[in-house]
């Protein structure tokens, strides 16, 4: 029997799969509510066709938890991104109404006819460290948050204000000077003081969720922590948005979607390259702090590297994109020593898929082969980005604001249904 492809545009409160064969007909549909049995449903529904793949729009977002299901009952699954889907769509001739059927009948097509859908694997430790990142990046925003209403409260009771820069210590010293001239002021220091203690528990909180994020990077086993700059808070933010390395096949398509590597958009003989704001703008965040730290200590590789762009001409911005890119192919080299190392540890584990290194490999860009200097070391045992007197002095400099962290690259370490919703199609063998 011929391969069958079941798309499933996920909802909150409903679920809807659409069957088509091979040639993109219409062999079955069916809606279920989103409640316990909707794994179950849907699997007693496709029993008709045994060959079959599910393509799940958003399988990331919005459909992990059915994927999720779905991998767990054995099923291979693939993730559709929405805009994909979108795009088969608009570009459908005929039926092109937006409703949930259509929607997942163009996330089977785009499934059927892509090139290399990402399938959904089940969760592992790489889960565990995108939700602890995301948690210090929401703690961090709430922070800037607490922190402005303070300052915007002290600037209201102290002449000429105080510095942006504030911290609780300082708010703390600067409520103990002040002494309520009338009943205004005295409910602006009150406000003031209910501030202090939101964001002392902020940082209280901060503080807890880097401790976890350190013990789970170690746990990981990963080498990224070793190239200069990335601190674990930014290490667990690639590996949870990666997930598998082997997804990309060089490094160039790695700097592609990290958003380092530049835009063509040449036509006829002008050949033009322009920054590019697409990408994964996390992960560009993680690369962008680790070339600032780099440039900002002056015994670094990565220093070094970007003053020999400025002597060639080239601006700051210039030459902070090539330094950009040269730490994502030091990542991309660490992920895929990481994933030959998982691989040797557990053949044919998840983690042991390395991926088709063959570019990178010929480029240099394995940590063995230094492609980034001490600033950039691959997955050794010291982390100092060189053996310089400034280093050895002040062996915490390096770090500046991010932690460093590393070790050896070691290993990684359906209920009963019941029946909501009557299809409302029938399929078709």
């Amino acid at each position: 029997m011929a391969m069958v492809m079941i798309g499933v545009d996920p909802h909150k409160g409903s679920h809807t799969a659409v069957a088509i064969g091979p040639s993109e007909e219409l062999l079955g549909r069916l809606q279920v509510r989103a409640c316990a049995s909707q794994a179950g449903q849907l699997l007693e529904w496709a029993r008709a066709w045994p060959e079959r793949t599910w393509a799940v729009e958003g399988a990331a977002g919005l459909g992990h938890l059915l994927a999720q299901q779905l991998v767990a009952a054995g099923e291979r699954v693939l993730d559709v991104p929405p805009k994909l889907a979108s795009r088969v769509r608009l570009l459908q001739s005929g039926n092109v109404n937006k409703n949930d059927p259509n929607d997942a009948f163009s996330v089977a097509v785009a499934a059927l006819r892509s090139r290399g859908p990402r399938q959904v694997s089940a969760d592992d430790h790489a889960a565990v460290l995108k939700m602890w990142a995301k948690r210090h990046r929401d703690l961090g925003r709430s922070r800037t948050q607490a922190a402005c209403r303070l300052h915007a409260v002290l600037c209201d009771l102290v002449p000429g204000g105080t510095t942006r820069d504030i911290t609780a210590a300082r708010a703390a010293k600067i409520l103990q000077q002040l002494t309520p001239a009338n009943p205004v002021a005295a409910a602006r220091c009150e406000l003031a003081a209910q501030f202090l203690e939101d964001l002392r528990g902020i940082d209280a909180k901060i503080a807890d969720a880097r401790r976890r994020l350190a013990a789970a990077v170690k746990a990981h086993g990963t080498s990224v922590t070793s190239v200069f700059g990335v601190c674990p808070a930014g290490a667990a933010t690639v590996i949870g948005d990666v997930v598998h390395i082997w997804r990309f096949t060089s490094r160039n398509h790695f700097a592609s979607y990290d958003g380092t590597a530049p835009i063509e958009v040449s036509s006829g003989n002008r050949k033009i390259h322009r920054l590019s704001l697409r990408g994964n703008r996390r992960l560009n965040h993680v690369i962008h702090m680790a070339a600032i730290t780099q440039i900002r200590h002056k015994h670094s590789d990565g220093r070094a590297y970007y003053e020999r762009k400025l002597a060639e001409g080239k601006t700051h911005k210039e030459a902070l994109r090539c330094l950009k890119r040269r730490i994502s192919d030091a990542i991309y080299a660490c992920l895929q020593a990481d994933a030959r190392a998982a691989a040797t540890a557990s053949p044919g584990g998840p983690g042991g898929q390395p991926g088709n290194d063959s570019c990178s490999s010929a480029a240099g860009s394995h940590p063995g082969h230094r492609l980034f200097g001490s600033a950039t070391p691959g997955p050794a045992a010291s982390l100092r980005p060189g053996p310089g007197p400034q280093h050895r002095k002040n062996p915490t400099a390096a770090a500046g604001k991010a932690s460093h962290s590393a070790g050896p690259a070691r290993a990684r370490r359906a209920a009963p249904l019941a029946a909501v919703t009557v299809p409302p199609g029938t399929a078709a063998s």
